[in-house]
């Protein structure tokens, strides 16, 4: 039997979208069927990796865990990682396919068409519902004529459709009324209701806008007004929601007598900024992003994070003015750690042959905190791992040798190219396993590969506590963070016309 259907577009990114599906996925899952997201065409520089080693959108692998599954690369077979200047990499059923620019990307898509349908049909043989994000605006008429994401997706699994609104953005009436007048007759027989999300303050205040906005948009309905919720605590899609995650210092938490403040370089192509989610979530740790000289002051560690394009980000750093500070700090005795491309600039140089990210034989000097080198060559590792913890100084140097897991996506290779330094771990499941990553002599410098990191909860309190955090710690569940989600959205929707939409019209 081939499986229900139901997608979600919104008035435009960032409405929404992503977490009405993670919402719909735990709520639908909790009422007993077996759900699975899809998203067509991801753009995003937050991915992750599938248990079978595939890269897809993170927040696509967020809306899998919430309908409790594992991961799978036909739930998101395209994704695109921009790597600026209209020049992105094309990542197909979850591996490096090519690269496109801006202007041929047309002529891709036909192609890319065919794969997101398999996969689509393939997905809707496994389970009874499959909940369908688009992207964007459905609405956008200059790019129509190559959708692959949006309302070619709805009429194509013939996939009642809901419009999402941000009313916290403004104008959140005239957007869906907008989009509505732009849609094609026959996709907008499709759309079946509205939800207006991030709504803050009274319902009354609405007045009888919905019943106005029923009336003048092809009496659609309004489903649910879902009232803003923040430290929402789940994987966003792109670095656009950095803008308003609630990483503010007047965040209590339930704060203890000793603060750390996290400064986390908010670098142009960020990856899996959701990294930092579980130093946020504890009690007395404020993370703040920082992309000014200006901004960064005298943090208690200072991270790097991953990025798509280390060379680039790394210049940009210099081109900012945060680089030297960074080092200065350092040298200070400030904690720096490093993450993925991150922990790549930490090092003395990186080099690119093969021109994987730059002009081919391309070299640029890093910050020389940890003595390695590092080279882009060979294929893109992506993987889950698991690892036992091999630091010899430092705050994790007390864990011993403790196990942890996390996941790779990372191009280049680094290696040691001093002394000082012992490796952070020891991954396993290969041959003979390897070393990843480097703490500095001080160990308060190091750096990683592994996504994911700050998950494993015994490493992150001994972390904390080693800059002087005296919380007594939490559990990081991201579990608990789908069902408070699920709660809020089931709280503020109309299931049971949710479900007549659903199971009713198909």
């Amino acid at each position: 039997m081939t499986a229900k259907t139901l997608m979600i577009v919104g008035t435009h990114s960032n409405a929404g979208k992503s977490i009405l599906v993670t919402a719909l996925c735990r709520i639908l899952a909790q009422d007993g069927y077996r759900v699975a997201p899809f998203k067509a065409q991801n753009m995003a520089l937050n991915a992750g990796v599938t248990p079978q080693g595939h890269e897809i959108g993170r927040a696509t692998i967020a809306q899998a865990e919430a309908a409790g599954l594992a991961a799978h690369v036909d739930m998101n077979p395209v994704l695109l990682k921009p790597e600026g200047y209209g020049r992105s990499q094309v990542v197909l059923n979850g591996k490096h396919h090519t690269h496109i620019e801006a202007g041929n990307w047309l002529d891709l898509k036909q192609y890319l068409w065919e794969h997101v349908t398999a996969a689509l049909d393939r997905l809707r043989q496994r389970h009874d519902l499959v909940i369908i994000e688009g992207a964007g605006s459905p609405a956008e008429i200059n790019l129509k004529a190559g959708d692959i994401v949006n309302m070619r997706v709805a009429r194509y699994a013939q996939a009642p459709t809901l419009l999402v609104g941000d009313i916290d953005r403004g104008g959140v009436f005239a957007a869906l009324v907008g989009t509505m007048v732009l849609l094609e007759p026959e996709e907008r027989e499709l759309i079946k209701g509205f939800v207006i999300n991030k709504f803050r303050g009274d319902l009354s205040l609405l007045g009888d806008g919905l019943q106005m906005l029923q009336a003048r948009a092809f009496n659609t309905p309004t489903l649910g007004v879902i009232p803003y919720l923040p430290d929402i605590g789940i994987a966003a899609e792109d670095s656009v929601a950095l803008d308003e995650i609630n990483h503010r210092p007047d965040l209590d938490h339930g704060a203890t007598s000793r603060r750390v403040e996290i400064a986390v370089i908010r670098l142009p192509r960020v990856q899996n900024f959701d990294d930092f989610d579980p130093l946020a979530a504890e009690p007395g740790v404020q993370v703040r992003y920082v992309g000014r000289k200006e901004e960064l002051g005298r943090p208690d560690p200072i991270i790097l994070p991953g990025s798509k394009m280390t060379l680039a980000d790394l210049a940009w750093l210099r081109e900012r003015g945060l680089a030297d500070p960074i080092i200065e700090l350092a040298q200070s005795g400030t904690a720096v750690i490093g993450i993925c491309g991150g922990y790549q600039m930490l090092g003395r140089s990186i080099s690119d042959p093969d021109g994987s990210e730059a002009e081919p034989g391309a070299v640029e000097p890093g910050l020389g905190l940890l003595p390695i080198e590092t080279v882009f060559a060979g294929d893109k590792r992506t993987v889950q791992v698991q690892a036992t913890l091999r630091a010899e100084q430092g705050a994790l140097a007390q864990l011993g040798h403790s196990p942890i897991t996390g996941y790779e996506i990372h191009m280049g290779r680094s290696y040691p190219a001093g002394e000082g330094l012992s490796p952070l771990c020891l991954i396993h499941g290969e041959t003979e396993g390897h070393l990843d990553g480097a703490v500095a002599m001080n160990g308060r410098v190091w750096g990683t590969y592994l996504h994911g990191l700050f998950d494993n909860d015994h490493l992150r309190h001994a972390w904390l506590r080693s800059l002087g955090w005296q919380g007594a710690g939490r559990l990081f569940d991201r579990q608990q963070a789908y069902n408070r989600l699920a709660d809020h959205v089931r709280g503020h929707i109309d299931m049971a016309a949710l479900n007549e939409i659903i199971f009713g019209s198909q």
